[in-house]
C-alpha cells in the first residue's frame, strides 16, 4: 500500500478500532471525489469515522443534525435584508464547508434532503437566483439509521445515486470491543494525532485517482457486471451508466490505494458491494431489502466471468 496512503488508513484504525476495511473504502470514496453514505443503528462509529477523516485530511468540517424540523435556510444560508447599508446580505449556511457530516439524514423531511441535490452533483448551491460555489474540495458523509426505525423518512432513488458508496460499520467484534470498552475515550485519542494531509496534498491525490489506467478488457468486465443487474428477475431496477462511472472511479482509488497505477477485476470487486447495494431494489418476493440485495450481489460477483 502507498505509504502516504497507508500511513491515513493506519491513523484511522487507530480511531475506529476493528474496521480496517470499511475505513479503507471511506478513504477512496474521498480519493473519488464521491459522497459517502453510512447506514446503521446508533452508536457503532458512524459519527467518530466522519471526525477522523475530516482530522486525518486537515478538511474543514461541519456538522448538521438532520431532524424533522430543519429547514433547507438552515442547511444553504439566508438572505437577510441589513437596514444599515439598505442592500441584502447573504449569510452562509454550515453546507460551505470541505467535510459536511449530515448527521441522520434520513429524520428531515424530503424537502430539506433534496436540498443537497445540487450541492452534491454540482458542487454548488442557488440561493434567492445567485448561483454560489462551495468549497473545494467538499465532501458529504451522510449517516441514516434504519429504516424501521421511528421518524425516518425514506431517502428517494435520485438522493441515494449522489452517493458514491454505501457502507455498514456494524458491531466490532469481541476483541475490538474490549479494547474500546478499556481504552480512552475515542474523542480524546484523536486530539492527540496529527493531521496527515492538507487540501492541496488531497488534490493531487484525486488527480491521481482520474490518471489509473483502466483496460478495455475490464471495461468489458464492468460491463457484463452491469448487464447481469440488469437481467429479467434478478433485481427491481439494476444499475445505470452512472453507476458503471462510479464503480470505475472507485476502483481506480482503490488500485491508488494499494500502489497501483492500473486497475485490476479486484479492485472492481473490493468495491461493487459498496458501490452498488444502495442503487439496487431488491424483487418484491426478496426479504430483506439490504441483505437480499448484498446476497445477490455476492451471487453475481460468483457466476459472472472476469
Amino acid at each position: 500500500m502507498n505509504s502516504q496512503l497507508g500511513a491515513l488508513v493506519a491513523q484511522i484504525d487507530c480511531v475506529l478500532v476493528g474496521k480496517s476495511a470499511q475505513a479503507q473504502l471511506a478513504v477512496c470514496c474521498l480519493l473519488a471525489g464521491g459522497h459517502l453514505l453510512i447506514e446503521d443503528v446508533p452508536g457503532v462509529g458512524k459519527t467518530t469515522l466522519a471526525h477522523t477523516l475530516a482530522h486525518t485530511f486537515g478538511l474543514e468540517f461541519s456538522r448538521v443534525q438532520f431532524t424533522s424540523d430543519l429547514l433547507p435556510g438552515d442547511l444553504l444560508g439566508v438572505t437577510v435584508y441589513d437596514r444599515n447599508s439598505s442592500a441584502f446580505s447573504f449569510h452562509a449556511g454550515p453546507i460551505f464547508t470541505q467535510l459536511l457530516l449530515a448527521d441522520e439524514i434520513n429524520r428531515a423531511p424530503p424537502k430539506t434532503q433534496s436540498a443537497l441535490l445540487e450541492a452534491m452533483e454540482e458542487r454548488q448551491v442557488s440561493i434567492d437566483g445567485v448561483t454560489r460555489a462551495l468549497p473545494s474540495p467538499f465532501f458529504v458523509l451522510a449517516t441514516q439509521n434504519p429504516h424501521d426505525q421511528r421518524g425516518t423518512y425514506a431517502l428517494p432513488e435520485s438522493q441515494l445515486d449522489r452517493f458514491l458508496m454505501c457502507l455498514s460499520l456494524g458491531y466490532p467484534d469481541s476483541a475490538a470491543e474490549r479494547s474500546l470498552l478499556l481504552g480512552e475515550d475515542r474523542r480524546t485519542v484523536l486530539a492527540r494525532l496529527p493531521a496527515l494531509l492538507d487540501v492541496h496534498s488531497l488534490s493531487a491525490l484525486q488527480r491521481q485517482v482520474q490518471g489509473v489506467h483502466v483496460a478495455e478488457a475490464l471495461v468489458d468486465y464492468v460491463q457484463r457486471l452491469l448487464a447481469a443487474t440488469r437481467a429479467p428477475r434478478r433485481f427491481a431496477i439494476g444499475l445505470s451508466p452512472r453507476a458503471g462511472l462510479a464503480l470505475l472511479r472507485a476502483s481506480r482509488a482503490h488500485a491508488l490505494l494499494h500502489e497501483r497505477d492500473y486497475c485490476s477485476p479486484e479492485d472492481v470487486r473490493a468495491v461493487l458491494p459498496a458501490v452498488a447495494t444502495h442503487r439496487l431494489q431488491p424483487t418484491v418476493d426478496a426479504a430483506g431489502s439490504r441483505d437480499a440485495v448484498q446476497g445477490q450481489i455476492a451471487e453475481l460477483l460468483q457466476q459472472v466471468p472476469i
